[in-house]
């Protein structure tokens, strides 16, 4: 390990190892650093993601792959189903293998990755972002670096350090739990969404398949309701009723963000991308897309401003203005539909359900059920359009 490296990225998930990817390809010394033991580890997340969007960023890998989607499955409160089915849908990947690889394309393009490093502090000289501090194995360090990259999660320390607010306020944090299921009866290619207070108030539960057996059967409780009832509540009541014989084979808890990218995300020397730059999709939760969108983006403009020895502010910015374009305005327009449809009654999300019930689900498409979810809300139908085209 080197005492000074052109950037160093703090976080070693999709955000952080595609960010480091595209800065080493593009002649940047690249340090990441990792807090955890293991690159994937611990997993917290549905593990779907859009099959085409994933296309466009990376080869992909049948190794990554636990389940190819074909259709979704949309459950209104009162049971209506509403189907849509489309070949390359999309996958449910491994994440323990998936972040793995994309680390290991990192490294294989030059970045060096450190796991067990805890990033404590910013280094600072003359009012400047010089580097970071950390632990690895027990002993302390400080590295130097031209431009630190806060891939760290919601809510980033490294954000904060640099004085940016990175907290989220309650009513837009998600409370989510899932569980991993066996021994359950499932379509293995289909993923189902179901809708209502009594099961997901101002959010939704989701099955993800994992195998013919198995799946990721989780759920997303907005803030404006997570002081009801407890979201594992909601949750093994579920279950108890859907999938009796199951057996449980992990859980993991946490918050998701669902609002709009911080307002600022980068400083004079200082870059955040993913989580930590509240790079998530506000409609569903999904965040891998998006993290790598930003990754790819960030990776590249922190090595050319690097070659133009300009690493302000300034010229970081545009990082800001090609993730709007890549990812940025999507994420907006998926913010305004959230803040609309969360809060659909019972009663709104039967009647979307009883309009398209009949809809032969080859013929459905997502932007049909948001435009007829939407019909009170013409603004957004475009929104939709836009994002689903």
């Amino acid at each position: 390990m080197k005492e000074k490296y052109d950037i160093v990225v703090v976080g070693g998930g999709p955000a952080g190892s595609w960010t480091a990817k595209n800065a080493a390809e593009n002649g940047a010394s690249v340090l990441v650093l990792e807090k955890d033991r293991e690159i994937g580890l611990p997993v917290r997340c549905g593990e779907g993601i859009s099959e085409p969007g994933l296309k466009k960023l990376v080869d992909v890998k049948e190794q990554w792959i636990a389940a190819k989607i074909k259709g979704a499955e949309l459950i209104a409160p009162n049971g209506t189903v509403v189907r849509t089915y489309a070949s390359g849908f999309g996958y449910i990947v491994h994440r323990k293998v998936f972040d793995a690889d994309l680390a290991a394309m990192a490294a294989e393009a030059g970045a060096e990755i450190k796991t067990r490093a805890y990033v404590h502090d910013l280094i600072i000289e003359n009012g400047k972002i010089a580097g970071v501090e950390f632990s690895h194995l027990g002993q302390a360090y400080r590295v130097k670096a031209k431009i630190v990259i806060g891939a760290d999660g919601i809510e980033s320390r490294v954000g904060r350090w640099a004085g940016i607010d990175t907290s989220v306020p309650m009513n837009e944090m998600d409370t989510c739990v899932q569980m991993t299921l066996a021994n359950i009866n499932i379509n293995p290619e289909v993923v189902q969404f179901y809708l209502g207070k009594d099961i997901a108030p101002g959010g939704y539960l989701w099955v993800f398949p994992k195998g013919p057996r198995s799946a990721n059967v989780g759920l997303g409780i907005s803030g404006d309701y997570s002081g009801d009832k407890k979201a594992i509540d909601y949750l093994t009541d579920f279950i108890d009723k859907r999938f009796p014989a199951a057996s449980v084979l992990t859980m993991v808890a946490g918050g998701v963000p669902t609002m709009k990218t911080l307002d600022t995300i980068v400083r004079d020397g200082l870059m955040l991308v993913g989580d930590a730059a509240h790079q998530i999709n506000p409609l569903s939760g999904g965040g891998i897309l998006y993290a790598m969108i930003a990754g790819k983006c960030a990776g590249r403009v922190a090595a050319e401003a690097i070659k133009a020895n300009d690493v302000s502010a300034r010229r970081l910015q545009e990082y800001v203005k090609e993730w709007m374009n890549e990812g940025g305005k999507n994420n907006e327009r998926a913010y305004r539909i959230k803040s609309v449809v969360n809060h659909f009654s019972d009663e709104e999300l039967n009647r979307i359900g009883d309009m398209l019930k009949d809809v032969p689900p080859e013929k459905m498409t997502i932007l049909q059920i948001f435009k007829t979810a939407l019909v009170k809300h013409p603004k957004l139908i475009l929104d939709a359009s836009r994002i689903f085209k």
